[in-house]
């Protein structure tokens, strides 16, 4: 992933609402009155019986005291009704608000200021590319997809505006004559495009690249893009230590055919182009979390050998960006009996909006996921005349299409897509692209007329992970999940296993191209057929692993294998730098080298562990450096530390803003959009300088400092100036989680900039430990402060002996009702690093039930069918 950093994103149109004022103060300050009605009226109905049209049986609905709902339903079509009509009553708005974003219609709802947002999204098309998806449905899972829809129109018909969520309270004062539309299958599916967008490997890499090739030589650009060092981090197939060897990136090669440099654009005009680009993706929702080096997660899997019960226990924390409510919804679907007619029993985190289970574990396995970052997303330097592009020496015609953008409160606007046999051309895109559509060399230099981009997206081929969930929710044994993970080809993840026969395994899925020429690092030559992609790697050369001698596995966002040493198929040149995957193997050891057993309670303990293993590799520097006033304090507080990101820690604090002060002054003159965010890859490049100390990126001429003891004394003194300031002159009132706080912020109005429209939807702040590249992975950006960017989403631990005994907790709450008991119940919970039980067995599950709804059956109401797919007439 790049490195990109978060930018909060006001809707201008908020801002106009001056007026909305008065009705917020309104909901916010009457209480038991008309405005408190207002806020709990779209409360779902949790208990007792309702009518639910389109039913074949009776479905209970079972809900414990944090709202988490398990449903109990006599046949597969009833079971996702039911999670249709469920997620509808708990999430609605949320799952509105991202149809409109996958179908590039938010300016339906919000008006003019997202014209440029739905560009974009209509330009790469997720909608259109999610309509094939569904005809390549086989009847099964289109019934499924079917049914779903049906539930959650169920829903819809029982309630609009308001009593659906407040959201739509207070849209109607800007925007009084919307009312949703009924719910379809490819809505479902489309989501799945906006997944694969956040995680979308490398784009971001590739074009910091191209912006310091810009301004630095290669072998500088190569330092600070550095190789994994395979000596020391761990992979997920070979575990710790890799075996020291070559990269398998190689030399990276961006124009190939053709290459001229006669003519080309100055390198200021060149990396303008870059950052309106960059600035340009930066401004499309990420609805998993802002692109950066710390969207990834952690999960591992240990075999009973190592554990006290004897039986495989797995854990999992996604790390995306922070969302209110959280990105996942928990759920359980389970069969009154096994039938023919009813054949899921599985329990786990799930996504509003769509079918299934996404991560979890059904009766016999248990699986988690984690992103496998391959490189499947390129971008090509086009040469564009009129409608044709330029390919080896022809004109070839650009594919069109217009696309209407209905607008809020004005005209509509009618946009035209050009794409060339690759994909879409995204330059000419709004006013951010602007200079992109005027020029676009490349650094090494394009030829005249090179005044394109284009994007070449595995995502923008249609296929099949839609259907693969269900295959994942439904697999008994290890060939079923790897049959199942075959099928997952976009986003690629890293898939980790475990059963009840006492098996563990691993398994990268995905749709991971085969490049001509090149590693995906920089833009390619769009006009030659000498770059590009031949096809994809067969999922049988993908890495596999099934019980390895050691006895777990950890993926991380690691490197799977290295490629350099080992061979195997080429999947991407940017690995995350392996700091987490490291102390995860590491703290394992520890238990498993003193003789002692593992237990859940354990893989708990680690998923919380703060060891910051940048503070680790600065530490011992710095406690020998000769230094004087507040660079001495600093050096005498660290001294004391003991080098772990927690909360409540004076040396954590200190340490952050020290950090943030070296990288601003050994970094600030690069590119403004490659300056360090501070991640793993920085850790990398600074703690490879510190074995350098006379190196010329110790040098700050403006600061008047050079070699890597001043550098170092100069950021200590700048940080203790910074933290007096921020927290007391006091070092003993300083703690980490003073700085590190987290708002939980609400999708769509909570950044409006109206301070009570944000009260109203958001919560916190939290404090909280952890940081970038820590286990407890809660990312910040050193480009804008010490804020949370990034959590671990959700935490979960699954042990294979006991279900029962398994534990999970989310980021927020079931309920995406503001107020609601449940909208936030759980994270004071997640903050502090507690769980809950998990229970997954039926009698478990009603002994925890606080509260049972029944849906039943109305008479003479069938359930829907699933829409034909259209096949051509013969000729």
């Amino acid at each position: 992933m790049g490195t990109d950093a978060p930018r909060t994103r006001h809707h201008g149109w908020l801002r106009a609402l001056t007026w909305v004022l008065g009705i917020v103060l309104l909901l916010v300050l009457a209480s038991g009155g008309v405005g408190w009605w207002t806020v709990q009226r779209s409360f779902p109905t949790t208990s007792g019986r309702l009518d639910a049209p389109g039913l074949v049986a009776a479905v209970s609905v079972y809900r414990d005291d944090a709202g988490i709902p398990q449903i109990v339903a006599e046949n597969d079509h009833d079971l996702f009704y039911a999670q249709g009509f469920v997620h509808a009553q708990d999430r609605f708005w949320e799952m509105d608000f991202r149809r409109h974003v996958t179908a590039g219609r938010l300016a339906e709802l919000f008006g003019e200021s997202q014209v440029g947002t739905d560009t974009f999204i209509r330009t790469l098309d997720w909608r259109g590319i999610a309509e094939p998806e569904y005809d390549l449905l086989d009847d099964q899972a289109r019934a499924y997809y079917t049914a779903y829809a049906e539930g959650v129109n169920a829903y819809l018909a029982s309630r609009s505006g308001a009593e659906l969520s407040l959201e739509y309270a207070v849209l109607g004062l800007q925007n009084p004559g919307y009312s949703p539309e009924p719910w379809t299958p490819v809505d479902s599916i489309a989501w799945l495009k906006a997944m694969a967008w956040d995680l979308r490997s490398n784009l971001g890499d590739e074009i910091d690249r191209a912006l310091l090739s810009t301004a630095l030589p290669a072998e500088e650009i190569a330092r600070l893009h550095p190789d994994v060092d395979w000596s020391a981090s761990p992979t997920i197939v070979d575990g710790l230590p890799a075996a020291s060897a070559p990269s398998a990136s190689g030399a990276v090669t961006p124009l190939t055919a053709g290459q001229t440099t006669t003519d080309a654009p100055t390198t200021a005009d060149y990396a303008a182009a870059l950052t309106s680009l960059r600035a340009t993706l930066d401004g499309i929702p990420a609805l998993l979390g802002p692109e950066g080096s710390d969207i990834g997660s952690n999960s591992w899997v240990v075999s009973g050998a190592l554990t006290e019960s004897g039986e495989p226990l797995l854990a999992n924390d996604p790390h995306l960006g922070p969302a209110l409510p959280s990105i996942w919804a928990q759920m359980g679907l389970r069969c009154a009996q096994p039938t023919d007619d009813c054949t899921f029993d599985t329990a786990g985190y799930t996504f509003a909006g769509l079918p299934g289970v996404i991560i979890g574990h059904n009766d016999r396995i248990a699986w988690g996921f984690t992103n496998l970052g391959p490189d499947v997303a390129d971008l090509y330097l086009e040469r564009v005349e009129a409608d044709t592009y330029e390919l080896d020496g022809r004109k070839v015609p650009l594919t069109t299409r217009e696309e209407t953008i209905e607008v809020a409160g004005g005209s509509p606007v009618t946009i035209t897509v050009r794409s060339t046999g690759r994909g879409p051309i995204v330059t000419g895109i709004g006013s951010d692209f602007a200079a992109v559509a005027e020029q676009y060399p490349a650094a090494s230099g394009a030829p005249e007329g090179t005044n394109e981009l284009s994007l070449q997206w595995t995502a923008l081929t249609p296929g099949t992970t839609a259907q693969s969930i269900f295959a994942l929710d439904r697999a008994r044994d290890w060939n079923e999940f790897r049959a199942a993970a075959s099928q997952f080809d976009v986003p690629a993840q890293n898939l980790i296993y475990a059963d009840t026969e006492g098996n563990i395994g691993y398994q990268a899925p995905g749709a991971v191209p085969i490049r001509k020429h090149g590693d995906g690092t920089l833009p390619q030559p769009g006009w030659t057929s000498d770059v590009g992609w031949t096809g994809e790697v067969a999922f049988d050369d993908l890495p596999s692993v099934l019980n390895p001698s050691r006895g777990y596995i950890v993926t991380a966002n690691n490197a799977v294998t290295n490629q350099g040493a080992v061979g195997g198929p080429f999947l991407t040149a940017d690995w995350d730098y392996g700091y987490r995957a490291a102390a995860i193997e590491r703290l394992l050891r520890e238990k498993v080298d003193a003789g002692e057993k593992l237990t859940a309670d354990d893989l708990t303990r680690i998923q919380l562990d703060t060891g910051d293993a940048n503070a680790a590799a600065f530490l011992p520097v710095v406690a020998e450096l000769d230094l004087t006033g507040d660079a001495a304090h600093g050096q005498a507080l660290l001294a004391d530390w003991n080098g772990r990101a927690d909360a409540d820690s004076a040396g954590a604090a200190y340490f952050a803003v020290f950090w943030k002060h070296l990288l601003d002054d050994m970094f600030g003159a690069l590119p403004e959009q490659t300056r360090p965010t501070g991640g793993d890859r920085w850790y990398r490049v600074v703690g490879t300088l510190l074995g350098e100390p006379d190196s010329t990126w110790w040098t700050n001429e403006g600061l008047g400092v050079a070699g890597r003891d001043a550098m170092i004394a100069n950021a200590l003194d700048e940080a203790w100036v910074e933290a007096t300031s921020r927290m007391g002159s006091s070092s003993e009132s300083w703690r980490w989680g003073r700085l590190h706080t987290l708002t939980l912020t609400n999708q769509s109005f909570g950044t409006s900039g109206i301070a009570p429209l944000e009260w109203l939807f958001n919560r916190g702040p939290y404090e909280l430990g952890g940081g970038s590249s820590i286990v407890n992975a809660l990312g910040w950006d050193a480009t804008q402060g010490y804020g949370v960017d990034w959590v671990p989403s959700m935490r979960m631990v699954v042990d294979l002996g006991d279900f029962d005994a398994s534990t999970w907790i989310n980021l927020t709450g079931a309920s995406g009702h503001a107020f609601h008991p449940n909208y936030v119940d759980q994270a004071p919970l997640w903050q502090h690093g507690e769980t809950r039980d998990w229970p997954f067995g039926l009698d478990a599950v009603r002994h925890a039930a606080k509260d049972t709804l029944n849906l039943l059956p109305v008479a003479g109401v069938a359930p829907a069918t699933p829409a034909p797919v259209e096949t051509p007439a013969a000729e």
